[in-house]
């Protein structure tokens, strides 16, 4: 059975390898590549229109119950990584 996850932003099932999981460290958003750091994760699709939805709405904050509004640069940069390649 493949594990399923809900993207944060759009709401969509996927499979776990199509959705990046996101977890809160000391104030920033990161990519948890591996999916494998302790503590409350959200998941997301890789892409711009995802990700941003997900900031403008909140979704990270309710998802990873942060209190705050938790720095979305690193999330960013990664992505623009990724698209690059």
């Amino acid at each position: 059975m493949i594990p399923v996850r809900t993207c944060v932003a759009c709401r969509r099932k996927a499979s776990r390898s199509e959705l990046f999981r996101v977890v809160l460290r000391e104030g920033r958003l990161n990519f948890d590549e591996r999916a494998v750091l302790l503590g409350r994760g959200a998941w997301v699709h890789p892409t711009p229109q995802c990700l941003e939805l997900a900031v403008s709405r909140g979704a990270f904050v309710r998802a990873l119950k942060a209190s705050g509004k938790p720095d979305p640069g690193p999330l960013e940069n990664r992505l623009e990584t990724l698209m690059d390649n």
